[in-house]
């Protein structure tokens, strides 16, 4: 290969979430930071959609996009850039699962890979139980399927 650095490279779905402080501002400065870079390539994103908590419901509403990225990273140091964001933005270690928190960078789907290790599960492990989430990935791919269950993810939509 002429001794070139061939890397591949992945579709990623990145969740996003906000619900402490400035959640437009963290919003729209974790997906600058993501596109600047230089292994990640932001390709498009949902626009933001307010929600509200999920687990714990004593906490203030959420505001949630999903953003298609490429990447040259694989899995695990794709994670660690994400967790390097959150607290470059502020993200402050809380012990309450599902808790409030001012940015969460989640992997949704990376390609069709599936991985179960103890700090990274591909695809997230809730993603078929959050329609808002499924909503906004199917905004920006139509036609993406679930790489475990083999269908496509609006399968999982539940009808209004």
């Amino acid at each position: 290969m002429n001794g070139e650095d061939v890397r591949l490279s992945h579709r990623v779905f990145i969740g996003l979430g906000s619900n402490l402080g400035d959640r437009h501002g963290r919003m729209r400065a974790a997906l600058k930071l993501l596109d600047e870079h230089p292994q990640i390539t932001l390709e498009k994103h949902t626009g933001f959609v307010e929600t509200e908590p999920w687990g714990v419901q004593d906490q203030p509403d959420f505001l949630n996009a999903v953003a298609c990225i490429t990447t040259t990273l694989e899995p695990h140091a794709l994670l660690a850039e994400l967790k390097h964001i959150e607290k470059e933005l502020g993200r402050e270690k809380r012990n309450q699962k599902w808790g409030p928190r001012e940015i969460d960078l989640d992997i949704l789907l990376f390609g069709d890979l599936v991985i179960k290790t103890n700090n990274l599960v591909i695809p997230h492990e809730r993603l078929t139980e959050r329609q808002f989430i499924l909503g906004q990935l199917l905004e920006i791919e139509e036609n993406i399927f679930h790489p475990v269950h083999r269908v496509p993810l609006r399968n999982f939509l539940i009808p209004d």
